[in-house]
């Protein structure tokens, strides 16, 4: 309890900070070069749900273009992400700004990712309590297949996320998603840019 409630968000200050220093030079390359990309806008912003459903704004770098349809509607995600983007997202250096986050205290650097607002009603009373914890950067469930995972599978490894979080399983988290992020390891599902939309899940329970 003492690493849940206190240590955790100690070396989550002193870690990110160090992160965000060492990969500043990172930052800034990205930060002009998708300006330049996306006129201007280097930045993508969401709200999401944070520990006890809480609302914060997320940060990554912008990976998709803004086109839209003749009806206004943005097309989907293979239409709109570039080669760019492509390439930012399988590296994850789109998650650098989240960094930020950290540091402000909205999310951790381990624990469940921070998901849509529309699946809060859409989760069962089990998989609800992935935000009894900050949402992370990483996790669990990203180490065990990250987008290439189900939903129900992804949603019951972050409840066991949950139940077993310690400092040895955090550190474990970090060292793998270095691995996974340098072998590009569970970064979309097949056939998809990115993770299909979570429709509820089709147990009961988990």
């Amino acid at each position: 309890m003492i690493y849940r409630n206190l240590l955790k968000r100690a070396i989550d200050l002193v870690l990110a900070f160090l992160m965000f220093i060492i990969l500043l030079p990172v930052f800034l390359v990205l930060l002009i070069a998708l300006s330049i990309h996306h006129g201007g806008n280097p930045f993508y912003a969401q709200t999401r749900p944070g520990k006890g459903n809480t609302p914060f704004q997320i940060l990554k770098f912008k990976t998709m273009s803004d086109f839209v349809n003749e009806e206004g509607v943005l097309l989907s995600d293979t239409e709109r992400i570039t080669e760019f983007g492509r390439m930012v997202r399988k590296t994850s250096l789109d998650e650098i700004p989240q960094l930020i986050n950290v540091l402000k205290g909205d999310m951790s650097l381990v624990g469940p990712r921070p998901l849509l607002d529309d699946y809060l009603a859409l989760y069962s009373e089990e998989q609800v309590r992935r935000h009894e914890v900050k949402p992370g950067v990483t996790g669990w469930a990203q180490i065990n297949g990250r987008n290439a995972i189900s939903w129900d599978t992804k949603l019951k490894l972050d409840v066991w996320y949950v139940d077993n979080l310690n400092f040895l399983l955090d550190i474990r988290i970090l060292f793998q998603t270095l691995f996974n992020v340098c072998l590009g390891k569970g970064v979309t599902q097949r056939g998809h840019v990115s993770m299909g939309k979570f429709e509820g899940s089709r147990q009961e329970n988990l």
